[in-house]
């Protein structure tokens, strides 16, 4: 390797003069390059004083072909004579004093909006950077063996590479078939062109910096010098691009962190809030069960994720393993144990059943639980284009309660605040991603879909709100509605002989109105304030213990 590098800095050295007219053709980004011989020229002070720019890093900015050109390149098979670029870097100091080892890539993407990437093209490179000249030569290598194990740590280690390509992958809508096309472009580059890039290396003002990290701008032309009896191979095509600023990065994936635990706090208040709510066995069994499981697969959904994330990014993994552990605790602590409760509730109860039959059905009830939670990421896997719409399947949630609602006709099942404070919880996420600007994943917003999103959620909740306080029934018709048990029936013998409540033990006086007892359909008469609260708890006769049906 020392000596692939020595053999290419004595040609750089021999070809500077060279060089010259390929940096004129480049008038737009050579103006700031310099003469190399008037920097020999400075005092020594300064040269001593000079320290060489580590340029390890993401860069991202623009790319267009020349304007002499027509933009027509059996590789870069793009419509638009220009787009983005990103650049990965891998600096590695040399023994020559002032030559640094690069090696990396560049990714061409053809962009015609905001959210769709029509086209991508990756290079392989590897060169030298000459720090006292401020210069970057590469060139396209083969890729594959050759690349380093100290520039595979790199990619590794840097958090905006994988979690970039991860949103890339998972929330842009780019399908296979152009990851496809894109390594085979890479192939059939490397078959028949020689690329060569050559580009200037400055640092960013100081004002544009964003705190104390240094970060440098690249410019230069990428072409192919040597051309093979095929054609043209690659139009000249001018680079510019901007490292980010990783410790922005960190503090934004930090902060996201941070937002994700407060919400995780802030549900584990609304869960114990609903179960105080519903701690009776009456109460618990009028919650839906499937509202409660999509609940816990969401979280549990989350936790795989940020946990994920915490181990690909070896030095974000304290803050994604926080948000992940909190995740983890409403999944499997919380929402597990209102499930049981609400499975425990609404399951009918045989005096004759023993615990092997209890214990078959939790089994069965686990296995469904944890199947779905599998073959949902197997989906998402397979369906990962179609993110969107299945997030919104996810966030239906609400449905099921609704639903269950109008079936059973049951009386405030959710309390309010659980209603309202789960919905703006669940909702930051995804609005954080696709609504926010300066995300720290670098996802184009989406507000038209964060809008529907929204409203989707709101209308859900509204409609819970409206049946908890109007009635569970009180959007539906009146002539379709299957017909109702009466409490409140008259008695088929009229009579004035006054009858005893078996649940507050004092006399009901019959020959009041009809709305001051209630009947059961086994003809038990009780006071109606006593009936309803004992309803609350369980629906059952007090007398025989037959079961209720609603109020």
């Amino acid at each position: 390797m020392g000596v692939i590098v020595l053999l290419l800095f004595i040609g750089l050295i021999r070809h500077l003069e060279a060089l010259r007219p390929l940096r004129e053709r480049a008038s737009v980004v050579s103006g700031s390059w310099g003469d190399e011989h008037a920097f020999l020229k400075r005092d020594d002070n300064e040269l001593n004083s000079y320290s060489p720019w580590n340029i390890t890093g993401t860069y991202k900015g623009r790319w267009s072909f020349v304007e002499s050109s027509n933009g027509s390149s059996r590789f870069l098979d793009f419509t638009k004579p220009n787009g983005v670029s990103v650049l990965e870097l891998m600096s590695t100091p040399t023994k020559i004093s002032g030559i640094h080892y690069i090696q990396g890539s560049i990714t061409f993407h053809d962009v015609f909006d905001n959210e769709h990437d029509h086209g991508a093209a990756q290079i392989r490179l590897e060169g030298v950077y000459i720090w006292p000249f401020k210069q970057l030569r590469m060139v396209a290598n083969s890729g594959g063996e050759s690349e380093t194990l100290q520039e595979e740590e790199y990619f590794l280690s840097n958090p905006y590479h994988l979690l970039g390509v991860f949103s890339s992958q998972v929330f842009q809508e780019s399908s296979r078939s152009k990851s496809r096309r894109k390594y085979s472009l890479t192939y059939d580059m490397e078959k028949h062109c020689n690329i060569e890039i050559a580009a200037q290396v400055s640092r960013v003002p100081s004002s544009q910096n964003d705190g104390d990290h240094d970060r440098y701008r690249l410019e230069g032309l990428m072409e192919s010098p040597a051309v093979g009896n095929d054609g043209d191979c690659l139009p000249p095509i001018l680079v510019n691009a901007t490292s980010l600023n990783i410790d922005v990065y960190y503090n934004k994936a930090v902060n996201y962190t941070l937002m994700v635990t407060f919400i995780s706090f802030l549900q584990v208040l609304l869960l114990i809030r609903q179960m105080e709510h519903s701690n009776t066995q009456s109460g618990a069994a009028k919650v839906s069960i499937l509202m409660i499981g999509q609940q816990a697969i969401m979280d549990a959904y989350l936790c795989l994720l940020h946990l994920t994330a915490g181990i690909l990014v070896e030095s974000l993994f304290n803050a994604f393993a926080t948000a992940a552990f909190f995740k983890f605790v409403v999944f499997s602590i919380f929402e597990m144990r209102y499930l049981l409760a609400i499975w425990k509730a609404s399951r009918p109860l045989n005096s004759g059943e023993g615990w092997e039959t209890m214990r078959r059905e939790l089994s069965i009830l686990y296995s469904r639980f944890y199947g779905i939670l599998l073959g949902g990421i197997i989906i998402m896997y397979e369906l990962h284009n179609f993110l969107r719409p299945i997030l919104f399947i996810m966030y239906s949630f609400w449905t099921p309660q609704i639903v269950t609602n109008v079936i059973r006709d049951t009386r405030k099942p959710l309390h309010p605040q659980y209603i309202l404070g789960m919905s703006v919880t669940r909702l930051a996420i995804p609005l954080y991603i696709f609504g926010c600007p300066s995300n720290f994943m670098h996802i184009e917003p989406d507000m038209k879909w964060c809008i529907y999103l929204g409203s989707f959620m709101g209308m859900q909740a509204l409609i819970l709100i409206s049946q908890h306080y109007l009635g569970s029934r009180w959007f539906i018709p009146h002539q379709i509605l299957p017909e109702k048990y009466s409490y409140h029936r008259k008695l088929e013998n009229d009579t004035t002989q006054a009858t005893d409540c078996v649940i507050c033990m004092t006399g009901i006086d019959l020959a009041q109105r009809t709305n001051d007892y209630m009947m059961t359909p086994c003809d038990h008469l009780f006071h109606s304030g006593c009936l309803q609260r004992w309803m609350d708890i369980k629906m059952e006769c007090p007398t025989c213990r037959r079961s209720l049906p609603p109020a």
